[in-house]
């Protein structure tokens, strides 16, 4: 007589993709939203520029920024809202659009303080640029992954690299063709790699058209890339507008949590 229980059984007539076909899809995510406080909802938000802080050092420059004002926020459903603090916080997981001069909405930023899945990228980029905000240039501010980058990183040296699009590099449209924002920094080298929610951003302007620039540093998470990239928006991108930290806020950013690498939910995507 067999025994049931510990008789091998006979190989599967289905490959694991045909056994796949008999379970229900899991259910789509709902799509992100925007919410802005629009005086004029009938009209997008034309600011002349754009800044999008997706690295941490950027993220704790702009957070003592000021003055600034919070005009918007973009949701995503798979973020969960709990544990928010009624001021703008770091340690929230939280996308917030706020302006940055005097009403007339001329800079506008947007601090994204969470993770972005792949899947998700696009849809986000899409929000923030050509729909309801059409800037006339984009400022990307990210960090280098060491393992998309082709040659050695030294955690003791800093780095920042540039890449733009076609618009930004041959100056169309605009009062000031033929300026780049970043012009002071090198590109980024040949057979490295961006990718994520600052690729699907930088490739969003160039379908759009929108002058747009992404710049890129390294280390991820030391201060002297605070003080690299305050100098960098004093220099070339916000000339006009004080930036200066004082000494014992700079000198927290040692304790600062890693903000854009608090992950999302990825049971979500499984």
């Amino acid at each position: 007589m067999e025994d049931v229980i510990t008789e091998i059984p006979p190989p599967s007539r289905f490959f694991q993709e045909d056994l796949n076909n008999f379970i229900p899809p899991s259910p789509s995510l709902p799509l992100p939203f925007l919410v802005l406080s629009n005086p004029r909802p009938d009209k997008p938000l034309r600011p002349s520029l754009l800044i999008i802080a997706l690295c941490s050092p950027s993220l704790y420059i702009f957070h003592h920024f000021s003055p600034k004002t919070l005009i918007g926020s973009l949701f995503l459903p798979e973020i969960p809202l709990s544990g928010i603090s009624v001021e703008p916080s770091l340690g929230d997981k939280t996308t917030n659009i706020y302006s940055l001069d005097d009403g007339d909405n001329s800079t506008l930023l947007v601090s994204v303080q969470h993770g972005v899945s792949a899947e998700r990228s696009h849809l986000v980029a899409k929000l923030l640029i050509g729909e309801d905000i059409v800037p006339e240039r984009v400022l990307i501010l990210d960090s280098i992954q060491s393992q998309n980058f082709r040659g050695k990183l030294s955690p003791d040296e800093t780095y920042a690299f540039k890449l733009e699009t076609l618009a930004e590099r041959k100056g169309l449209g605009g009062g000031n063709a033929g300026s780049s924002l970043m012009k002071g920094l090198d590109y980024f080298p040949s057979g490295s790699m961006i990718d994520g929610l600052a690729a699907a951003l930088l490739n969003r302007c160039q379908l759009k058209n929108i002058k747009g620039t992404l710049c890129v540093s390294w280390p991820e998470f030391d201060s002297s890339v605070v003080a690299l990239i305050r100098s960098l928006l004093q220099r070339y991108v916000l000339p006009s507008l004080e930036l200066s930290l004082k000494g014992e806020v700079h000198d927290q950013y040692a304790r600062f949590n890693r903000v854009k690498h608090q992950p999302y939910d990825t049971e979500l995507y499984t």
